[in-house]
């Protein structure tokens, strides 16, 4: 041991480039409890892992993020820092490293709410056989879904809205949307908000 706690980076590393959910630490009145589950949350995260790392030589906190961001298939930097118990002050990219430099992450928007992603064509050269899900969807398409249940289910709130059309599309996202589109109506305030198609 180098120093104390330096092997809790390791615990991470080893569990997530394993395709494991993260350790699960918890305060008891006279220590804290680290429980690693066992079971592999996605088989395919090793193989794309391995291979990316064998061809960038990643250091320990980027085979962290990496991992990480595959297994969720994308996060955003709040999510991220919550994930890894990061310290409103740390600094993400330090974690991030040079990922994006080598092109395996790719991001969008600003700030708090930049999105990470892995990169689809990364995805593909490595062949990644990770589920497909409305995660990444492009907002054009997210518009046209959320305009397509809004016609068919009318007066929706919008706990309905993201209830059927997926619930890994984040809440914000949605909420975004509906707020920026002038086709969607909303009537009444707060957890009696509608929204519907005007014409």
């Amino acid at each position: 041991m180098e120093k104390e706690g330096s092997g809790y980076d390791k615990i991470f590393e080893t569990l997530l480039s394993n395709g494991k959910p993260l350790p699960e630490p918890s305060e008891e009145y006279d220590r804290v409890k680290v429980t690693i589950h066992k079971r592999i949350v996605n088989k395919y995260v090793i193989q794309f892992i391995e291979k990316v790392n064998a061809e960038f030589q990643l250091r320990s906190k980027e085979v962290i993020s990496l991992g990480l961001i595959a297994q969720y298939t994308s996060l955003t930097a709040i999510e991220f820092a919550k994930l890894l118990g990061l310290a409103e002050k740390d600094d993400t990219r330090a974690w991030l490293g040079r990922l994006t430099e080598f092109e395996l992450l790719k991001s969008k928007g600003k700030t708090k709410g930049t999105e990470y992603y892995v990169d689809p064509s990364v995805l593909r050269k490595h062949e990644f056989k990770g589920l497909t899900d409305l995660k990444n969807i492009p907002s054009h398409r997210l518009e046209a879904l959320i305009i397509e249940d809004i016609t068919r289910y009318k007066m929706s709130s919008i706990s309905e809205i993201h209830q059927r059309i997926g619930k890994e599309i984040p809440l914000r996202t949605i909420r975004y949307q509906l707020i920026e589109k002038g086709e969607v109506v909303k009537e009444g305030e707060k957890k009696g908000t509608r929204y519907f198609i005007d014409k």
